[in-house]
């Protein structure tokens, strides 16, 4: 029996990046969850980021996101070099703009990989990209009136 490194199933995948997206309707789990389906994959990592109702203290009625025409191309820049650092099997990941309510989903990203521990790494790695370098921005409506700016 070869070792467990040389089978390909424990390698990346030639073409891993499944879907990638920033839309102005909701986003689906399911959607994501599918799409990085891969029979080699050991490990499904998804993190889901929803609005939340408070922010630094103040409590947060509603928000918008809004992005850059690059946006889309960033987060699949983004993506690749994700890719090239781990045995990713399959990759998704998509971003909502327009106004979002409490509890809706702001930004759904999963990561197949081979094992659990890569998966998990990997996803995080893909969310905490996209945060700091794809050009979208956050407008804040708070209960006081108030509002900030938050970008990427």
């Amino acid at each position: 029996m070869a070792p467990m490194n040389d089978h390909p199933g424990e390698q990346a995948a030639q073409d891993p990046i499944k879907l990638i997206g920033v839309r102005e309707t909701a986003l689906s789990v399911d959607e994501v969850f599918r799409a990085v389906g891969d029979d080699a994959a050991g490990g499904v990592a998804l993190f889901v980021g929803t609005v939340r109702n408070h922010d630094s203290g103040a409590d947060v009625d509603a928000l918008g996101y809004s992005c850059h025409p690059s946006a889309e191309a960033e987060m699949r820049r983004i993506a690749e070099k994700v890719a090239a650092r781990y045995p990713v099997r399959a990759l998704a990941a998509v971003h909502r703009v327009g106004d979002l309510a409490v509890g809706d989903l702001a930004v759904v990203v999963g990561v197949a990989c081979p094992h659990r521990g890569e998966a998990f790494e990997a996803c995080r790695a893909l969310i905490d990209d996209l945060k700091h370098e794809v050009p979208i921005w956050k407008h804040q409506r708070f209960s006081d009136g108030s509002e900030e700016w938050v970008g990427a």
